[in-house]
């Protein structure tokens, strides 16, 4: 009886592992492109939404996963800058996320000049251009950062801040690239931006 007990106790246990390990797959078997589990840092290297590919640089500091952002990277602050840069990437799905020129529009939304007035086109350089056959649309704005709610700025405004955004239209949809910080520490991670953008192709 002992021996059939403790048999049965061992197929029970074994059960279990079993159905644990078939609940979480491994990390290798994730879809491509989904936003890492929350809490774990986003990974290093390529990375896909889309249908498009990238690769951010490696000195940058990969954040750990964050509701609806593809992956987020922190930039060091520059030399007088006290705060990092942030690189929050987003993907919303096919046919979401906005028209382009609308996106932009909100982007310039979230900063006012030195006096309080809102930022318009004019104070903001914006280009379209293709890269790797994909239509690129870039904004780069200056200013005070009063953010876009909870989850999307600053919980107090952010003087002398600086945002370079880029929305590649893709096979899935657009992917958002949005970096923010103090101006000088976005200034310094703006090559390592502009190499990201480079790199986006196809999948």
């Amino acid at each position: 009886m002992k021996r059939l007990l403790s048999a049965m106790m061992v197929m029970a246990a074994a059960g279990v592992a079993q159905a644990q390990t078939q609940q979480t797959p491994p990390a290798s078997q994730a879809q491509p492109g989904a936003p890492a589990a929350q809490g774990t840092p986003a990974p290093q290297g390529a990375l896909e939404a889309g249908g498009l590919t990238w690769t951010a640089p490696p000195v940058w500091e990969a954040q750990h996963a964050r509701p609806m952002r593809v992956a987020t990277y922190k930039i060091a602050p520059a030399k007088g800058d006290s705060d990092a840069a942030e690189l929050a990437i987003f993907y919303f799905g096919a046919g979401q996320g906005g028209a382009v020129d609308a996106n932009v529009a909100r982007w310039l939304g979230q900063f006012q000049k030195a006096d309080g007035a809102p930022v318009t086109d004019k104070d903001a350089r914006t280009k379209k251009e293709t890269v790797n056959g994909l239509p690129l649309t870039t904004v780069d704005v200056k200013g005070t950062y009063t953010g876009g709610g909870p989850m999307m700025g600053p919980s107090t405004p952010k003087p002398g801040y600086r945002l370079m955004g880029a929305i590649v239209e893709g096979p899935e949809g657009p992917v958002f690239f949005k970096l923010t910080g103090p101006e000088r520490t976005v200034a310094s991670g703006e090559k390592g931006f502009r190499k990201l953008l480079e790199s986006v192709k196809k999948k």
